[in-house]
């Protein structure tokens, strides 16, 4: 789908909307609109037309660090050794939920504004639902470990290094260890022949 490219006016507010919306999220307020609007000195009007919606514009915030997961997820496929593939992949994603505030309402949200966060919601659960099952079938996980699992198991981590993890520079660290006990417990044991 090709779109018309916005006036450089136009472009400008569009990038001052899209930053205020970003500075917000990252302060833990929610978006409305014509919040946005005033914080970015420009009219409500303005910033309806670029944004029907807080969803869109909370989508629209939180598309660049989907899209660089969609790319991480498709990197991940391409790696031969599964459980490498799948630690990295789970690795960066924790990272994202850690780091970007944006990522966990956009992907918990039951229906998706943007027909582009659809797609790229998509693509992560199918990447994530390959991987384990390429993980599953090469004795690298435990059997009972299904893809639905994922999803509530990287969520119960992320809010565990949001309460417990510390100063938001040691969140990281903390995710990564968090992280590691998990797949410690989802990895298989070698067999003893």
């Amino acid at each position: 789908m090709t779109t018309t490219p916005l006036r450089k006016d136009a472009a400008r507010n569009w990038d001052r909307i899209v930053a205020v919306a970003r500075a917000l999220v990252d302060e833990g307020t929610p978006l409305q609109l014509n919040d946005v609007a005033r914080r970015a000195g420009l009219g409500v009007g303005t910033v309806y037309r670029h944004f029907a919606s807080p969803e869109a514009l909370l989508e629209t915030v939180a598309a660049p660090c989907l899209e660089a997961l969609a790319a991480d997820g498709e990197r991940a496929l391409a790696d031969t050794d599964p459980w490498r593939a799948l630690e990295g992949f789970l690795t960066r994603t924790l990272e994202a939920q850690i780091t970007d505030a944006s990522l966990a309402p956009v992907t918990a949200a039951p229906a998706d504004a943007l027909p582009r966060t659809a797609e790229l919601k998509q693509s992560l659960r199918s990447a994530g639902s390959t991987l384990v099952d390429r993980a599953v079938r090469a004795g690298a996980v435990r059997p009972e470990l299904a893809p639905a699992d994922l999803l509530p198991l990287m969520c119960g981590v992320a809010h565990a290094v949001h309460v417990h993890g510390g100063d938001p520079d040691d969140r990281i660290d903390t995710a990564r260890r968090y992280l590691a006990l998990l797949l410690g417990g989802l990895r298989a044991a070698p067999s003893h022949t």
